[in-house]
C-alpha cells in the first residue's frame, strides 16, 4: 500500500520565529487529531530545519524537508546548500524541479537528473515535481511535457532508486491562481504519470510509487482530489503556512 502524504512548502516565508511557531501548532494538532497512516511533511527555509527537526522528534507522523539542493557534494558555490548538508539537520525530504525553480532560475530536466542523484546518494527522498504550463496544455502538449520531465529528470534511475522518489504533479496554470484542476483533470494526468512508470519499470513499482496533487490544493478541495484512485496526497503551498488549513488537509487521509 503506497503511503499517503501532505507536504507544506513554505516557499520564502516566515521568519525563524514565525516558522518555529507555526510548526508547533502543527505537530501539536497532528498529535491531537490526525489517526490514520498519513505523513506530514514540512519543506521549510534552510533556516528553520535544524529547530524543526528537533521539535518534531518523538512525532511519527511529521517529517521534514527541505526545498531545493544543489548537485555537487560540496565546493565552492556560495549561497548554496548541499545534499550532505541537508541530511545533517535530520531532514529527510526535498523538493526538487518546483515549477518555481524551473521558471525563476532555469533549472532543466538535465540539472534536475543530477540533483535527483546527489539527494539519493545522501540518504534523502526526492520530492520530484513535473507540470505543464497554461500555454502547454492549450497546446495539448501537457503529456508529452510530462513524459520528457520524467524521461529526463529521473527515468535514468534503476528501480531501487526511483523507488524511494515521490512525484508531485503541479499543473503550473494552477499554481497561487486561485484555479485548480478539476479532480478528473488531476486524476487524469496522475493516471498517465503511473502508467508510463509501469511502462518504464513495472506495475509493482508504479503501485508503489506516492504521487501528490500540487496545485491551489486547500481544505475545501482536498476530499474530491484525493479521493481519486492516482492521487495519494498534496504539495501544499499557501494553505501550509496555516497550522489549522494544513492540518484539515492532512486530516482528509483519517
Amino acid at each position: 500500500m503506497r503511503k499517503k502524504i501532505v507536504a507544506g512548502n513554505w516557499k520564502m516565508n516566515l521568519d525563524y520565529n514565525e516558522g518555529l511557531g507555526v510548526f508547533s501548532e502543527i505537530i501539536n494538532m497532528v498529535k491531537d487529531e490526525v489517526t490514520g497512516t498519513q505523513e506530514a511533511v514540512i519543506c521549510s527555509p534552510f533556516i528553520h530545519l535544524h529547530s524543526l527537526v528537533q521539535l518534531a522528534k518523538g512525532y511519527t507522523k511529521v517529517s521534514l524537508g527541505a526545498q531545493n539542493a544543489h548537485q555537487a557534494e560540496s565546493g565552492a558555490y556560495t549561497g548554496e546548500t548541499s545534499a550532505k548538508m541537508i541530511k545533517s539537520t535530520g531532514a529527510a525530504y526535498v523538493i526538487l524541479g518546483h515549477s518555481e525553480r524551473r521558471q525563476y532560475f532555469g533549472e532543466t530536466n538535465e540539472l534536475l537528473a543530477k540533483k535527483t542523484d546527489t539527494v539519493l546518494a545522501n540518504d534523502l527522498r526526492p520530492i520530484f515535481c513535473i507540470g505543464e504550463t497554461l500555454q502547454e496544455r492549450e497546446a495539448n502538449q501537457h503529456f508529452d511535457i510530462i513524459k520528457s520531465q520524467l524521461v529526463e529528470g529521473v527515468f535514468h534511475l534503476d528501480a531501487a532508486h526511483f523507488s524511494k522518489l515521490v512525484i508531485a504533479y503541479e499543473p503550473v496554470w494552477a499554481i497561487g491562481t486561485g484555479v485548480t484542476a478539476s479532480s478528473e483533470q488531476a486524476q487524469e494526468i496522475h493516471a498517465f504519470i503511473r502508467n508510463e512508470i509501469v511502462a518504464k519499470y513495472s506495475q509493482e513499482v508504479a503501485d508503489n510509487t506516492t504521487i501528490l496533487y500540487g496545485g491551489s490544493c486547500n481544505p475545501k478541495n482536498a476530499p474530491e482530489l484525493f479521493a481519486q484512485p492516482d492521487i495519494d496526497g498534496g504539495l501544499i503551498g499557501g494553505a501550509s503556512l496555516k497550522s489549522r488549513d494544513f492540518v484539515d488537509i492532512v486530516k482528509v487521509f483519517n
